[in-house]
């Protein structure tokens, strides 16, 4: 999607970032890969053995370059930890790809980034309690089943009830939305969510999965959030970690608003906010 190349050219003509902020994620291990996703899955992928439906499932045509494309976006999150721990804070571009399963994708996504970044920090003793705040429109069933049976993982999802996928799974803790609902319904939501996850789960590390898909003109929304009251929910979440001490990485997650000036921008403001709160 041309947003991907968009917003970082947008960020860097403001000023908000400097050419030194960005990162370009590096190759890893088809371990990593693999402690997440099921090894005959991930070997599929690699040489196009995927059945029609199962490709079907994930809404793109097969190709290389797909893969390719999924294993950068993984890659850019997992680095994207090791810049939180040191900074608090850092930020893919791209990621969020929260409907990857152990052993298959859909919804666009073939590999969970966020899922696979967790399971490196636990098996790598620099995280024990991690949160999943995700806040897309679409609820994260991939995440939610990935960490089903792992209580080092917090999934928290709060999303339209009506929305994809019509059959959802069971996150640790699932706020559905009715369509429709608004900047201060949404809101009000958010913060009685944040006081009761920091204050029970106490996590040491957070995952952010900041979709903009909950616009009121988003084509797959079908919530009713202004560009003002998105920019609020990002602001929360970040006020939120900044304010424990709890390193942060944002995914950007989905965003199908008609018009590709307004789903740059909000992606936009994450960045912005992540600028202002952290420095």
């Amino acid at each position: 999607m041309s947003k991907y190349e968009l917003l970082p050219q947008q960020l860097l003509h403001e000023g908000t970032l400097d050419p030194t902020d960005l990162f370009q994620p590096e190759d890893v291990s088809e371990e990593v890969i693999t402690r997440t996703h099921d090894l005959t899955y991930w070997e599929k992928l690699k040489v196009g053995g995927l059945s029609p439906s199962e490709i079907r499932r994930t809404g793109f045509p097969y190709s290389e370059q797909l893969i390719r494309r999924e294993v950068n976006i993984m890659s850019g999150t997992l680095a994207a930890t090791a810049f939180a721990l040191e900074d608090g804070v850092a930020l893919n571009i791209a990621g969020g790809t929260h409907h990857a399963f152990v052993d298959r994708g859909e919804g666009f996504c073939l590999l969970n980034d966020q899922a696979i970044a967790s399971n490196y920090l636990l098996d790598n003793e620099m995280a024990a309690s991690i949160l999943i705040i995700d806040l897309d429109v679409h609820q994260g069933n991939g995440t939610a089943q990935i960490f089903e049976d792992e209580p080092a993982v917090f999934t928290f999802s709060m999303h339209g009830a009506k929305n994809y996928p019509l059959e959802k799974e069971s996150s640790d803790w699932d706020i559905p939305l009715p369509d429709g609902t608004g900047d201060g319904e949404y809101l009000d939501h958010l913060d009685d969510a944040l006081v009761t996850l920091f204050s029970r789960l106490q996590p040491d590390f957070v995952f952010y999965q900041c979709g903009v898909d909950v616009l009121a003109n988003d084509r797959l929304g079908r919530l009713n959030l202004s560009l003002q009251g998105c920019r609020e929910r990002d602001k929360k979440v970040l006020n939120a970690c900044r304010a424990h001490g709890v390193p942060l990485v944002a995914c950007m997650g989905g965003g199908y608003s008609p018009t590709l000036a307004e789903i740059v921008e909000a992606h936009a403001n994450t960045f912005r906010l992540a600028r202002e709160i952290f420095d």
